[in-house]
């Protein structure tokens, strides 16, 4: 007899069947936490959280730079060989760290993981600090030779208020990332860095104290106008104290840009505060914004290149926020 079609496979079949691949497809990688391991909601997810934002906006500091010492470019010339030390530190700890994100998820080991892990810390806390130091350098003012350029040695950076303008900008820094994974994660993790981030915001402010009294005392800033650099200063410590209290009562989207106002305060201070000077030097006049400033051609290049690409990386990063939008876990894209 012929034998006639097959008959379906019955319905627990199918469905023990589709239970089996949804279990393969979801096992993990090797060396790579699945969904369910307590790596996964832990440095993981909030590596998560912050990579694909953080990571991707450092296009903004190299075209900020670029323009920058475009615009000014006596000012790159004079004052960068001085600071030769501390930008190449802050170039190395942003390649390692932005390395180490990405080839943490490769360790196959926990221990591999660690030292990656430590490798993001030394990453994240040089630059830092570095920044925290060249802010502190230009507030205080650097020597300027009698040939017109800048010399800056060992000891103008390890004076008691340049380490501390340093030492006030790694928890600073810390803190926005502690309230941005906040922000992004879900309620554990976001418990959590809410915590940590309340903490290091004591840390900031108890810090920034330092470097307010030295100047008070005729040790710290050299002003042009300190009217001006002490609102702006003021400005600073609401925003601290309000990133605190937000952060303190759970309200993480306001404590978020209540850091992000703190971060970018201290540029601000500098340039008002120095006004009309781009540099404030420590032995004799400083620099001017006329001395410094490039002839009028430049400029309408670099407005004519800013007109043109500025919108297209605003796209770009508009996309990017967008298609990871949202707490992680949830539907959007994996950055890892």
């Amino acid at each position: 007899m012929l034998a006639g079609p097959p008959r379906p496979a019955p319905r627990r079949v199918l469905r023990a069947r589709r239970l089996r691949l949804r279990r393969t497809d979801a096992a993990p990688l090797p060396g790579r936490p699945g969904p369910g391991d307590p790596e996964r909601t832990g440095h993981h997810a909030a590596l998560e959280a912050v990579a694909p934002f953080f990571l991707g906006n450092e296009v903004w500091l190299v075209a900020f730079a670029g323009v920058l010492f475009g615009a000014f470019p006596h000012l790159e010339g004079t004052l960068l060989p001085g600071l030769y030390p501390l930008i190449v530190a802050i170039l190395v700890g942003l390649v390692l760290g932005n390395a180490a994100v990405q080839l943490r998820g490769r360790a196959r080991t926990e221990r591999g993981r660690r030292r990656w892990g430590a490798l993001i810390v030394f990453g994240g806390a040089v630059p830092a600090l570095c920044w925290g130091l060249l802010l502190g350098l230009l507030l205080h003012g650097v020597p300027r030779r009698a040939d017109g350029s800048f010399h800056i040695a060992l000891g103008d950076v390890f004076t008691p208020f340049v380490v501390a303008c340093g030492v006030t900008v790694v928890p600073l820094f810390a803190a926005h990332g502690a309230a941005f994974v906040a922000l992004r994660s879900a309620p554990a993790l976001a418990s959590e860095a809410q915590r940590l981030g309340t903490g290091l915001l004591r840390a900031a402010g108890a810090a920034a104290l330092l470097p307010v009294l030295l100047t008070l005392f005729g040790a710290g800033a050299a002003l042009t106008n300190p009217g001006t650099s002490a609102a702006l200063t003021a400005l600073f410590g609401m925003a601290l104290t309000g990133a605190w209290w937000c952060l303190s009562r759970g309200r993480h989207g306001r404590a978020f840009a209540a850091t992000c106002c703190a971060t970018m305060l201290p540029v601000p201070i500098v340039g008002a505060g120095h006004y009309p000077y781009v540099l404030i030097s420590s032995s004799g006049p400083g620099m001017t914004v006329g001395e410094a400033v490039t002839d009028g051609a430049t400029l309408r290049i670099l407005t004519v290149f800013g007109i043109v690409l500025i919108p297209v990386i605003l796209a770009y990063q508009t996309w990017s926020w967008w298609a990871f939008r949202g707490r992680t876990g949830r539907r959007h894209p994996r950055y890892f």
